[in-house]
């Protein structure tokens, strides 16, 4: 090969090194996401005295609806139009940080009821079971001020009988303050602590003395 013939081969090389370069810049950039989570929080107005913890409570693993399951956070506009926010997500999946939650509610000091786990299944006189079937924003037309629904189904069976003790549906609404991110979680937050909260209340009554 000749000088001349090296000289024409690096120059289509470097040629071909320069517009792969250019074509890589052309890709967009994504914006990273930002992060959040929900947890439990205690009503301002929850009563701090001490009970005793002599209920047991088997906690089965929670269903939770599909579409809101994951680290999305889905957003109904209107009757049917399902979308997610963009540049957003759950520091962990919806429904993990959900059972997060849950444990936490049912830790406070003054719970009368001690959830256990499978290998505590002898001292369980109950089994609770719950069904999260809604989670998500809701705005009522595009425009709107956006709210958030949580809805949970709970069904206790008596660990002896399976027989069913008691059910019920949680749902509550919270409306947030701006159409922002930021206010959005803070709903996310508000709607699960309460929801949680009378779910807590209502466990310690339904086992109570049965």
């Amino acid at each position: 090969m000749t000088r001349l013939q090296r000289l024409i081969r690096l120059s289509a090389v470097a040629l071909t090194a320069v517009a792969l370069s250019g074509c890589i810049s052309l890709f967009p950039k994504s914006k990273p996401a930002q992060l959040y989570q929900f947890a439990y929080t205690a009503p301002t107005e929850a009563s701090d005295a001490t009970v005793s913890r002599s209920v047991g409570v088997l906690k089965l693993s929670s269903s939770f609806v599909k579409a809101a399951a994951g680290d999305r956070i889905m957003t109904v506009t209107g009757a049917s139009d399902v979308a997610y926010i963009a540049e957003a997500r759950w520091a962990s999946p919806a429904s993990v940080l959900f059972e997060e939650a849950v444990n936490g509610a049912f830790d406070r000091e003054n719970s009368a009821v001690r959830l256990i786990s499978r290998g505590e299944i002898g001292q369980s006189n109950h089994i609770l079971k719950l069904d999260v079937t809604d989670f998500e924003v809701v705005y009522t037309s595009p425009k709107a001020r956006p709210q958030v629904l949580v809805t949970v189904h709970a069904t206790l069976t008596r660990s002896g009988d399976r027989t069913v003790a008691a059910e019920r549906t949680f749902t509550e609404r919270v409306q947030a303050g701006e159409d922002r991110q930021g206010a959005i979680v803070g709903a996310f937050n508000a709607a699960t602590s309460q929801v949680l909260s009378d779910l807590v209340a209502w466990t310690a009554s339904s086992t109570a003395d049965r």
